[in-house]
């Protein structure tokens, strides 16, 4: 089984976490076009591509003026990325197997990296999905959706065949999914609450929970997707009533 997850907006640029070593980004060449490209803009134009403000801007004018600076520290991609789903991985006390493991079973989509595995070393940036690159053809998700394809089927088959999407929504666009969805197995675990009566979505336990699922997957060596009807968290459990082959509901019975 393959994991899929979404890169972080947020990241680190250093860590006290032990790791076995460093890889190469696959698309480390297209990488650099990108940056560079995103080096030309001024850091007014940053604010209003990104939807930041001006402080934002400011550091990523900057990551991207020292992108290709040789001096520049790189991180494993598992550790340089921060945001909750990352939090709740908790790579932080992961084994040399471990990352071992996850080298082989887990891809995080990026807009500047293009697809990642954990070990590949990156360096910070910021960046989405509908910034237009007019010297790379088109928007960001244009620019990857060709190249990232047959790279993410291929990573399938090789870790069983089986994708667990964990990934938002709008990473689909940085793929041709319907030949993912032809070529390869899917399957999508959501996770909703009781909210006034009906099933609702809460973005910040959305994220929590795919980090938590992304840790049992990894630490437990899932490799069947039947078994990840075992996964709960905080309430949350595997609904057979309402899942399928595709999509996994886990749902929290309370009433918020």
């Amino acid at each position: 089984m393959l994991i899929l997850l979404s890169c972080a907006k947020t990241m680190s640029e250093s860590t006290n976490v032990k790791f076995p070593m460093l890889t190469e980004p696959r698309f480390q060449k297209e990488a650099s076009e990108v940056a560079f490209q995103m080096s030309q803009f001024s850091v007014e134009e940053l604010e209003r591509l990104l939807h930041v403000n001006s402080k934002i801007a400011w550091e990523n004018y900057k990551r991207y003026q020292d992108f290709h600076s040789p001096s520049l520290k790189k991180l494993p991609a598992l550790l340089a990325y921060t945001g909750i789903v990352f939090k709740r991985l908790g790579a932080k006390d992961f084994s040399s197997s471990d990352f071992e493991y996850a080298q082989h079973h887990l891809r995080m989509t990026s807009f500047c990296y293009g697809l990642l595995r954990p070990l590949d070393g990156i360096r910070s940036y910021r960046l989405e999905g509908d910034v237009l690159l007019p010297e790379l053809g088109g928007t960001v998700f244009m620019f990857w959706r060709s190249r990232l394809t047959d790279a993410l089927i291929e990573d399938v088959r090789r870790a069983g065949g089986v994708l667990c999407n964990l990934a938002s929504e709008e990473m689909k666009n940085l793929f041709e999914w319907k030949r993912l969805e032809e070529e390869v197995k899917i399957v999508t675990p959501e996770f909703h609450v009781w909210k006034n009566g009906k099933l609702s979505t809460v973005v910040i336990y959305t994220k929590m929970l795919r980090g938590e699922m992304s840790r049992f997957i990894l630490k437990n060596r899932i490799e069947d997707p039947e078994e990840l009807q075992r996964f709960s968290w905080e309430g949350f459990e595997y609904d057979e009533a309402l899942s399928d082959g595709k999509k996994l509901f886990f749902i929290n019975g309370k009433e918020l």
